[in-house]
């Protein structure tokens, strides 16, 4: 090989090495990101708006990029959990049973809001004649997900107790896919009745999006435990305790917290645990609805 060739072949393979390293960093980078993301039972606009502010703070807490990926459903934010797509999510109950379910327990529930102990669902009409559960007969009623806890599982369990098989007893039973949409489906005419999270109920009404005297609630349930943030057990050690202690350390005292909790619909976080889902692992078994 004469020097000339030498030289540029040395050149060639200098260069080739500086684009290798230059990759690495890019390539470490890229993987140094939490990817979060929740069960769509809003609008994906409403979730990102919500969102933005928690990722943010996260992001300073842990020290990593967090990129919040939207999914298109209920069952989409399970098995996106499970196959290590995202690493963290906002489960409903339900959904973490069914992750819990699915992955043979290898998900781990990080932390829930201090409302999320007694949660609760309403069931909300515009009907007149439409006064206690009982009068849904022969009637049409939405739910919002088929995999949400306070949209679906457990107004269905409350409606099995009183003595109401909403598949034989009733006209008719849709899905409306979202709370929201539940409200728009009942407020607009398309069904008698439906059945939704009472936060969101709530949260319509304060920003005037429903009028309480058209749409009315005749029940409320008794409360329950829902939604919680989620990771796989395999996650390390240090990033969960990290996430956690993030949560667990928003101040409703100091604004900025309280500008996100608020966001949150949450007074403040506390720990979780699987045990607390018990309840609605045997409610979804008794309806039927847990599938491995």
């Amino acid at each position: 090989m004469t020097p000339f060739f030498r030289i540029k072949s040395l050149l060639g393979a200098s260069f080739a090495c500086a684009l290798l390293l230059a990759a690495a960093p890019s390539q470490a980078q890229s993987q140094n990101v939490l990817r979060v993301s929740a069960i769509p039972d809003e609008a994906p606009t409403e979730l990102q708006r919500k969102f933005k502010p928690l990722g943010e703070y996260l992001e300073k807490k842990i020290g990593m990029k967090v990129e919040f990926t939207p999914v298109t459903d209920y069952a989409a934010s399970v098995e996106a959990l499970i196959n290590k797509k995202v690493d963290m999510v906002w489960f409903g109950g339900f959904t973490f049973v069914q992750a819990k379910v699915r992955s043979n327990n290898a998900i781990t529930p990080l932390v829930q809001r201090l409302e999320d102990e007694k949660f609760k669902s309403v069931f909300i009409t515009t009907k007149a004649d439409i006064k206690q559960l009982s009068d849904l007969k022969g009637k049409t009623l939405s739910f919002g997900s088929e995999s949400s806890t306070s949209g679906h599982l457990m107004p269905r369990s409350f409606l099995l107790a009183a003595k109401i098989d909403p598949d034989t007893d009733l006209k008719r039973i849709a899905f409306s896919g979202a709370h929201d949409a539940t409200v728009a489906a009942v407020s607009g005419g398309k069904v008698d009745a439906g059945a939704l999270n009472m936060s969101v109920w709530e949260k319509l009404v304060a920003e005037k999006k429903v009028d309480p005297s058209v749409v009315r609630v005749f029940y409320t349930t008794p409360g329950y435990y829902d939604y919680n943030w989620s990771v796989r057990s395999d996650m390390d050690a240090s990033l969960r305790k990290k996430l956690s202690d993030a949560f667990l350390a928003l101040d409703p005292k100091n604004p900025e917290d309280k500008a996100i909790l608020d966001l949150q619909r949450a007074t403040k976080f506390i720990p979780t645990k699987a045990e607390n889902y018990g309840a609605i692992e045997a409610a979804a078994q008794n309806a039927g609805l847990l599938k491995k």
